[in-house]
């Protein structure tokens, strides 16, 4: 890494304003995923501190919720500003010790920068209403912050995902806690210490380090200062944050798994259908939620979809994110190689041909050759499971009704996308999938002005838009009476 701004590279957890070191000092080591080199050694926290920064975070939510909109807003304000002039610095940053290439990273700094320049300016819109009732009373309603907040982001936007969280909670008067992805923590604090040059109070913003994602989650589910946690990951780890929160009734928001198909009818712009399908399958090396896990093409088209498809694909240069020219990074793990491995073998056992790719990488242990598969069907796990990597199989349809049947036949129900230049066919579909966001035409569909989330086990919750600033909202009504009085 090559920094400018070597203060941007901190390696301690942050509590209260102030670099902490794990109680225990114990440390855990950050590898860069394409090297194998050592980044860092981070503070190992727990349940202690994890407590600690909820206490920090209480006690700094009092005077915060309290200030005008405007004042909290122009904070925020500040650390966009703060987070820009370093965007190559944090690119840098991610690219080391998540993979991605340093133009993602570049474009993802911006997109998470963004998520506080929306918020810095939506927060100050928290309107109420005035209900009209009986002669002599007026019902108000007020929104006022949830409380604090516990928020876990995983590894794949390891920037973006916490300023998705962070931003809309500040803005309306929240604290947070956050743990973020073991994986990927340097990002994360470089976040810290701009929120803290921006002007950011102490104890509003914590960030708690460690490997014991249980211990920590636990504490943070378990507080009864805690009034909503936010998380985004797998659907198992979800579903047991979501139980953990019953006990003491948390709001919930779940930005969970996905299974999102793109549907490629015969009538569609077929370039367009091949460079959007290419984009959504392989952006950061097929490690996001939302990318195409399933390629759903019509029979009239599908050979000719597949040589195109399977043509760029073969043209994509893997390897090291921080080198020139590279198109595609490594996954994060090597147990992320095996999983998405053995997927593919199961597709072969059950008849699949592979087009291209099919094995790990030789560009090192973490690395996954792009890959496309054809001759798939519905009783395969690259079908049912979220791949998680860098390999497409392109099943064949007939109908457009077997097309959203093949679409919806799954637990998840995150993104979806469809290209057709059929109009009507347009709502059909698009109405008919069981999706919380629909790409027509289009698979780049999130940022920050759009209502992020999905349906059934993808999880709850809208993230980014005017929809995500209320998910840190609580209604409360207040009635006025005895008006007509003298």
């Amino acid at each position: 890494m090559q920094l400018n701004d070597s203060g941007l590279l901190q390696t301690q957890g942050f509590i209260d304003g102030q670099w902490r070191s794990a109680m225990s000092g114990k440390t855990f080591e950050v590898i860069n995923p394409a090297t194998g080199a050592l980044l860092a050694e981070v503070a190992d926290m727990g349940a202690a501190e994890t407590r600690e920064a909820i206490e920090a975070a209480e006690n700094a939510m009092q005077s915060w919720k309290a200030l005008p909109a405007k004042a909290r807003c122009d904070i925020l304000e500040r650390w966009f500003d703060l987070i820009i002039a370093a965007q190559e610095d944090l690119a840098q940053l991610m690219t080391a010790e998540q993979g991605k290439p340093l133009a993602e990273a570049r474009g993802e700094v911006a997109y998470g920068a963004a998520y506080l320049k929306w918020f810095s300016e939506e927060g100050k819109r928290v309107y109420g209403d005035v209900i009209p009732q009986q002669s002599d009373r007026r019902g108000l309603v007020i929104k006022q912050p949830v409380g604090v907040v516990a928020a876990i982001t995983p590894w794949n936007f390891p920037n973006a995902m916490i300023t998705r969280k962070v931003a809309p909670a500040l803005a309306v008067g929240c604290a947070v806690v956050l743990k973020p992805a073991a994986e990927t923590p340097l990002s994360a604090l470089a976040l810290a210490e701009l929120a803290k040059r921006a002007g950011l109070p102490d104890g509003l913003f914590n960030i708690v380090t460690g490997l014991d994602a249980p211990a920590i989650g636990g504490e943070m589910t378990g507080s009864k200062i805690v009034r909503k946690v936010t998380f985004t990951g797998s659907t198992p780890v979800g579903k047991l944050l979501m139980r953990q929160c019953a006990d003491t009734v948390k709001r919930t928001s779940m930005e969970l798994g996905g299974n999102a198909p793109v549907i490629i009818f015969d009538d569609a712009d077929l370039e367009l259908a091949v460079n959007g399908a290419i984009a959504a399958k392989y952006r950061n090396s097929g490690q996001t939620c939302i990318c195409s896990n399933r390629l759903l093409v019509q029979a009239g088209i599908y050979d000719k979809f597949v040589e195109k498809f399977a043509e760029k694909v073969k043209a994509f240069n893997v390897g090291n994110g921080a080198l020139d020219g590279t198109t595609h990074g490594p996954l994060i793990t090597t147990k992320a190689v095996n999983d998405v491995h053995s997927k593919v073998l199961d597709a072969i056992d059950g008849g699949a041909c592979v087009v291209t790719g099919g094995k790990p990488g030789a560009q090192g242990a973490h690395f996954y050759e792009p890959t496309v598969l054809t001759n798939v069907h519905s009783g395969m796990r690259v079908f049912r499971e979220e791949i998680f990597g860098p390999v497409a199989p392109v099943f064949k349809f007939d109908t457009e009704a077997e097309a959203i049947a093949m679409a919806n036949d799954t637990e998840f129900g995150l993104a979806s996308y469809v290209y057709t230049e059929n109009m009507g066919r347009i709502f059909r579909v698009s109405e008919a999938l069981e999706y919380g966001m629909v790409g027509v035409n289009e698979t780049a569909i999130s940022s920050e002005l759009i209502p992020f989330g999905g349906v059934k086990e993808s999880g709850q919750g809208r993230e980014g838009s005017k929809y995500g600033l209320n998910d840190y909202l609580e209604t409360k009504y207040i009635c006025l009476g005895g008006l007509n009085r003298a």
